[in-house]
């Protein structure tokens, strides 16, 4: 009986020195992240914030995004959005709008490039 004591008295011995270890490391990961440091936002977070923001200024549907780049500065996108809605659907009117976004995904400008209507394809050669 006293090896069995012994031996559960060893089991539990490794458990709770396993958990001073664990916290340990959870402090190191957060020591890590310095809250002076912005988090940088994962490009699809990017892209969700960036219909959100477009489409509460303007008033319009942010529908899809046609480009995507990580800058300098940020983040620059092409946002396709529905400005007017017609019947059928392939005369409705379409935008194109450029973005700008800082580098914590907040935007810091927009302007439509382009205007067209849904069921159009682009002349050979142009955009």
């Amino acid at each position: 009986m006293s090896n069995t004591n012994s031996t559960s008295d060893s089991q539990d011995a490794p458990q709770s020195s396993r958990k001073p270890h664990t916290s340990q490391k959870t402090e190191k990961s957060q020591a890590s992240q310095s809250p002076q440091e912005p988090r940088r936002p994962k490009p699809m977070e990017v892209l969700r914030e960036a219909r959100a923001q477009l489409a509460e200024l303007t008033g319009m549907t942010a529908e899809s995004v046609s480009s995507f780049e990580q800058t300098d500065e940020g983040w620059a996108l092409e946002v396709e959005v529905l400005e007017l809605e017609r019947v059928p659907d392939t005369m409705s009117l379409m935008a194109s709008y450029q973005v700008e976004l800082d580098a914590e995904g907040q935007l810091t400008g927009y302007r439509r490039v382009r205007r067209y209507e849904r069921g159009r394809a682009d002349a050979r050669g142009s955009r």
